[in-house]
């Protein structure tokens, strides 16, 4: 947690591509929240065109934990759809992106439930290996 899927159109896009989109869901989510990028997943899927929104060549949909504000929220939108439009070599208006908030009580990290946001360093040590 936080989990980005990322649908991308078939054909659109190559292993280096995504490689370079996980790496800036990565520095971006933790950039603007803070989270240790150990919590950070992206998935991918290519899909069809009729399976993706009208006019869209990506769709990314972002299960991040609740208590982010909305600039946070904004801001990882906002810098997802251009960097995920830039490494496909598409337009930003061909990138959807939608964060989702779930509480942290739902969700684990190496079997133990995730901290709420802003106590992770605490988290941190004391799950240590």
């Amino acid at each position: 947690m936080p989990l980005y899927r990322c649908a991308i159109r078939e054909g659109l896009s190559n292993e280096a591509q995504r490689e370079q989109i996980a790496k800036e869901v990565v520095r971006i989510h933790c950039g603007v929240t803070g989270a240790p990028p150990s919590f950070v997943h992206a998935f991918f899927q290519e899909r069809a065109a009729s399976e993706l929104p009208e006019g869209q060549a990506a769709f990314v949909l972002g299960t991040i934990r609740w208590g982010r504000t909305d600039a946070q929220k904004a801001e990882i939108v906002s810098e997802l759809r251009s960097s995920v439009a830039s490494a496909l070599g598409c337009g930003e208006s061909e990138v959807g992106v939608v964060t989702v908030d779930i509480p942290s009580k739902w969700n684990m990290e190496g079997g133990s439930l995730l901290p709420e946001p802003g106590e992770e360093a605490e988290w941190l040590e004391r799950h240590r290996s």
